[in-house]
């Protein structure tokens, strides 16, 4: 019986958590058109959110892209060459870069290196008391450290991914041509990709990089003002990880069944 009991208690602990994830989700789904977001210091948390998320990690999401680029469209056009397939490589790279690896790689990138961030960030506010004293001067801490975090969170996520399939996408053409593969002209190539997307991969797209990354924000956020003493910030930040890379795969599995099954 103890053995029941103790998976009933993890389950039920499981339960609970999803359902103050869900919670904070919708709570800041209603934030997002409320007055209060409106103000010059949450806007100013935003836009740092957005540069130290986007902006900065721009130039890692770029090389990544390059070596990403290189080795899969490369491949898969010299074997499609190979095989008299030539035609297929524009729904081959839609389905692997585009549908799945970019989403993918973006999102591990954000959670591994802005995720343990603000873990850290309020767990140490929280544990310092900084969040108790905005709280006791009148400032919702929702509004002014959750909300902006997790907005910046998600259209930094978006703008990756959209540089990450782009420069794939050169880099792989460029190297290609420079490796002496029987390369179409730049037209040819862009029309084959484009004509290969249908509306349900840019729906695709935008859902795999809005809702993880509404999911990471708020999942590193709740970790980290959960921490009550300062030997479990880096027990927060480890779990923040941990639940974030969860969320993130099971939300790309549901997505892509929704999407194209």
């Amino acid at each position: 019986m103890s053995f029941l009991g103790a998976i009933g208690l993890s389950t039920r602990r499981r339960g609970a958590n999803l359902r103050y994830l869900a919670a904070l989700a919708w709570s800041l789904a209603r934030l997002s058109f409320s007055r209060s977001v409106r103000h010059r210091t949450v806007r100013d948390v935003l836009v740092r959110q957005i540069l130290f998320t986007g902006v900065e990690a721009a130039w890692f999401i770029i090389l990544a892209s390059l070596l990403i680029g290189v080795s899969v469209v490369v491949q898969a056009h010299l074997w499609l060459d190979r095989m008299g397939q030539s035609a297929l490589l524009g729904p081959i790279l839609v389905t692997v870069i585009v549908r799945e690896l970019g989403p993918l790689l973006v999102n591990f990138i954000v959670i591994g290196r802005s995720g343990t961030a603000i873990a850290t960030e309020l767990g140490t506010m929280q544990v310092s008391g900084e969040v108790r004293l905005l709280d006791s001067q009148g400032i919702d801490p929702l509004v002014y450290l959750v909300w902006p975090r997790v907005l910046g969170v998600m259209v930094s996520v978006f703008a990756l991914t959209v540089i990450f399939v782009m420069f794939s996408l050169i880099s792989g053409y460029l190297s290609g041509a420079l490796f002496g593969g029987e390369i179409e002209s730049p037209l040819i190539f862009i029309r084959g990709v484009f004509a290969a997307v249908t509306p349900l991969d840019v729906l695709n797209l935008l859902a795999k990089s809005f809702i993880p990354g509404l999911l990471t924000g708020a999942i590193c956020c709740a970790e980290g003002l959960s921490a009550t003493a300062r030997h479990e910030i880096p027990q927060v930040s480890t779990r923040a990880v941990v639940r974030s890379v969860t969320a993130l795969f099971l939300t790309l599995v549901v997505i892509s069944v929704l999407t194209y099954v």
